[in-house]
């Protein structure tokens, strides 16, 4: 751990060929990575990336630490399985919207309700683009792809209110468009104790271009985004200021001018009751802005110390006991 607090951006780039699509918004994702985990201050060899399979999960294989490139949707299993015997290393899942909410969909419901002081980092463009373009659990209704000619019929699933429902403590959003924003997100993820979710909105320039342009291009993503930021207010807008505000329930946007001595809503992540998560993460472009940044932060333990917690327990009860002696332990027989 010595020369952790020495390490750079460069120290983390491994020297494998990194194979996406020239414009994929992985290469942000990747960068913005990097560049965070040297402000960490922990050493590269107690660092772990694990990965299912897509194209976000080649990712090990790029960064300069050890890793596990694992089977189809099943990685949070083994990144839970490496935290629970060696809780000192740095976890970091990653996985996209078809390995994470299809095939993974199970395993990703566990991990995030069971709380291991991992790091979760989903990224959704919306699309299978590894295997060439099926539209994926978070395509949206009407999505015509090579298998939905005619449009898709199924509602498509929200990540964050996925998250929410599965008791996730630590949820965020963000976006590869901005990789100021997302070091600030994958820091706040890598400080909190407990499994931390992190959607990112990524662009497939093959199968799906541009599919979040409305609201997160340069052009309009002071009109159309709201970045939550602790404790201070929820305003956005570039020219004419906007805030978002409680009707009831039912959060509505005004401009501030017509709010007049009416106050705009406070963010406080930390609430523990989710209703607020909720609201905010069922705004949807474009009634709403799009929020980025935490939505909930909530204090939980650790799936690995209620573990070692109940072996101590059980050691001070039982003594520490011997293998051999269980396995000859109740009915025996002989083959």
């Amino acid at each position: 751990m010595s020369n952790a607090a020495t390490l750079t951006k460069k120290d983390f780039q491994s020297d494998q060929t990194v194979r996406w699509c020239p414009g994929c918004g992985d290469y942000a994702i990747l960068s913005a990575i990097q560049s965070t985990m040297p402000k960490l201050g922990i050493a590269k060899e107690n660092i772990v990336f694990i990965s299912g399979i897509g194209c976000s999960s080649r990712f090990p294989y790029y960064m300069e630490t050890y890793g596990f490139h694992t089977i189809h949707g099943r990685a949070p299993t083994i990144a839970t399985g490496l935290k629970t015997v060696n809780p000192d290393l740095s976890v970091w899942m990653i996985t996209g919207d078809g390995d994470g909410l299809s095939i993974g969909g199970n395993h990703l419901l566990h991990i995030l309700r069971r709380n291991p002081n991992i790091n979760v980092l989903l990224f959704n463009n919306q699309i299978y683009g590894l295997t060439k373009g099926q539209y994926s659990p978070t395509s949206e209704i009407g999505k015509k792809t090579k298998s939905s000619p005619m449009g898709s019929l199924e509602s498509p699933i929200n990540p964050i209110r996925f998250a929410l429902a599965a008791e996730a403590s630590f949820v965020a959003r963000t976006y590869d468009t901005n990789v100021k924003h997302m070091g600030e997100v994958f820091q706040a993820a890598a400080a909190h104790q407990g499994t931390s979710f992190v959607e990112i909105y990524q662009n497939c320039v093959i199968f799906n271009p541009d599919p979040f342009d409305s609201f997160y291009d340069r052009k309009v993503r002071s009109d159309e985004m709201i970045h939550l930021d602790e404790g201070e207010p929820l305003v956005f807008g570039k020219d004419v200021k906007k805030g978002l505000f409680l009707d009831g329930m039912v959060p509505v946007v005004k401009t501030l001018e017509e709010a007049g001595d009416e106050q705009p809503i406070v963010h406080q992540p930390e609430q523990k009751a989710r209703y607020y998560a909720n609201m905010l993460a069922e705004m949807e472009h474009p009634r709403y802005p799009i929020p980025v940044g935490v939505f909930r932060k909530v204090v939980r333990p650790s799936y690995e110390n209620l573990l070692k917690g109940q072996v101590e327990d059980a050691i001070a009860k039982k003594g520490r006991g011997k293998l051999k002696d269980l396995f000859g332990q109740g009915d025996t027989w002989k083959v």
